[in-house]
């Protein structure tokens, strides 16, 4: 079912594709026609830009924004109010809760897992003359668990299975299977 108020490309892939009221699919940006997989629900307010690829079953909230050059695979669900800025990569069974930012050249690898309000940084000098030159993207390792209103600084590698608490500010690579809290995050036995 597409709504009548939204609004979609006409090269756009989208078999099988709930869109809800008020969304824009595939106009905005540049690149190939977007391609969303099936079993897929856009819900009001989506914005998704031209360029990316989605895989089956995709759900995302309202007023979600999905930049271009972005892949996302199988089964992902993307939180109300969620950024994911372009050139991100979302692996299958990606979840990330309302009102997280991802910004440009991060990689979520499968199972990845961010709590609300989690914020990815990607600038190490914001607002300098050579930022955009310079931009360094986050890894979250497969299985990896962000709690709420984490940040994670630029270039930061969370590793697999990894678990970062809550309100943590996380300035180092965390190990696969480690356990960091607080700000700046430490390591917790």
């Amino acid at each position: 079912m597409i709504h009548e108020s939204a609004i979609i490309a006409g090269d756009t892939e989208c078999d099988e594709v709930t869109v809800g009221p008020f969304c824009l699919v595939g106009v905005d940006g540049d690149g190939e026609a977007l391609r969303i997989g099936a079993g897929g629900i856009l819900r009001s307010h989506v914005v998704v830009y031209r360029g990316t690829s989605i895989g089956e079953r995709f759900h995302a909230g309202h007023h979600v924004l999905v930049r271009e050059s972005t892949t996302i695979g199988d089964d992902v669900s993307v939180g109300t109010g969620c950024i994911v800025e372009h050139h991100v990569e979302l692996g299958h069974r990606v979840r990330l809760h309302s009102r997280c930012f991802v910004p440009e050249f991060s990689v979520l690898e499968e199972g990845a897992w961010l709590g609300p309000g989690v914020v990815l940084t990607n600038a190490r000098y914001p607002n300098s003359a050579d930022t955009k030159a310079n931009l360094d993207g986050v890894r979250v390792g497969a299985g990896a668990t962000v709690g709420a209103a984490a940040v994670l600084l630029p270039g930061i590698s969370i590793g697999e299975g990894a678990l970062i608490g809550a309100g943590a500010v996380v300035t180092r690579d965390v190990a696969p299977g480690g356990t960091v809290a607080g700000n700046p995050a430490r390591v917790l036995p």
